[in-house]
């Protein structure tokens, strides 16, 4: 049985950064020369996670900022058309809609040039909207992005009070890495939003931050003490693998693809996921969306162009072969 609340309780809701990613065309190392570029592409961890869990047939809606100009436009329209509830997105004409310019280098690493800090991305507030927005959500998705933008904190502590308060359920994507926990509060935040979590995303080493120590076992069995139900693994080229407080372990095998772009296969696994749990499907079953949503992003260029629908995933799952 699923531990997340059902989806007739009401939408997924996620808050964060919605950005646009250019990309440049030509490996090498960052931007200082001129390069040909492709994009602007509909990005940011929060609404990558948010698009893939409404194109793949849950409720699901964002908190989030944009600017008053055609970067914030296509992120909107793009999530509106996937099925995402967009109502408690807020507009600003003042700052321009957060962006990334990303080059890759020959051995695979990434040069970013953010614009997150100064643009709408910061602007995120507890609106009348987003207000009305928590009071029908029935599970709330935290990604340790959020922790970068002032007053996120607070939101999320009225929004588990309110979707818990309704017997609504919460999730962690712990993104963040180590040196951030050191910065003010954010450990003891952290480790809260650990303790009132049903669900964890980790990705491998994430695992060992969440719970404070070192080893799966120990980290799974330390997480579980602290209250979190189940936990669904990635592990990339591994596949994933899901854990439950009552002892059941689920691996599930990768899909093999051809990498084009690996940015936003984690968010779309957790989408995938969220939303299939909260359909009601068992632990085997969303795993495999989830690992095939995470594996057909990457085929595309672009951050969430290769989201997939129920059916899309559906074909590309007959299609593509397992890692042995």
């Amino acid at each position: 049985m699923a531990s997340l609340a059902p989806d007739a309780l009401g939408p997924t809701v996620t808050i964060g950064e919605i950005l646009v990613e250019i990309m440049a065309t030509t490996l090498g190392n960052g931007f200082l020369e001129p390069i040909e570029l492709l994009g602007p592409y509909p990005s940011g961890a929060p609404a990558i996670f948010i698009d893939q869990c409404a194109k793949i047939g849950g409720s699901a809606g964002i908190v989030a900022a944009v600017g008053d100009d055609d970067f914030g436009r296509i992120n909107v329209e793009r999530l509106r058309r996937d099925g995402a509830d967009v109502s408690a997105i807020s507009v600003s004409h003042d700052f321009p809609t957060g962006s990334a310019f990303v080059r890759y280098r020959q051995d695979g690493s990434r040069d970013f040039v953010y614009n997150i800090s100064k643009s709408a991305a910061s602007l995120i507030s507890l609106t009348d909207t987003a207000k009305a927005l928590f009071a029908r959500a029935g599970h709330l998705h935290v990604m340790g992005t959020a922790f970068a933008i002032p007053g996120v904190w607070e939101m999320m502590e009225h929004a588990i009070a309110v979707i818990k308060g309704r017997g609504g359920s919460v999730s962690l994507d712990p993104n963040l890495r180590k040196e951030l926990l050191a910065q003010g509060q954010t450990k003891e935040r952290f480790a809260r939003l650990v303790s009132v979590a049903d669900l964890l995303l980790p990705s491998g080493d994430e695992l060992f931050v969440a719970a404070g120590v070192d080893g799966e076992t120990a980290a799974v069995a330390e997480l579980f003490s602290r209250g979190v139900s189940e936990i669904a693994l990635k592990r990339g080229e591994r596949g994933s693998t899901f854990f439950s407080a009552d002892g059941v372990r689920v691996d599930c095998p990768a899909f093999r693809v051809d990498e084009v772009d690996p940015t936003g296969a984690g968010d779309c696994f957790g989408g995938a996921y969220v939303a299939c749990r909260r359909l009601g499907m068992p632990a085997q079953r969303a795993l495999e969306y989830a690992n095939a949503a995470g594996a057909r992003n990457v085929t595309v260029r672009g951050p969430m162009e290769g989201a997939g629908s129920r059916a899309e995933l559906d074909a590309f799952i007959a299609a593509t072969p397992r890692a042995s």
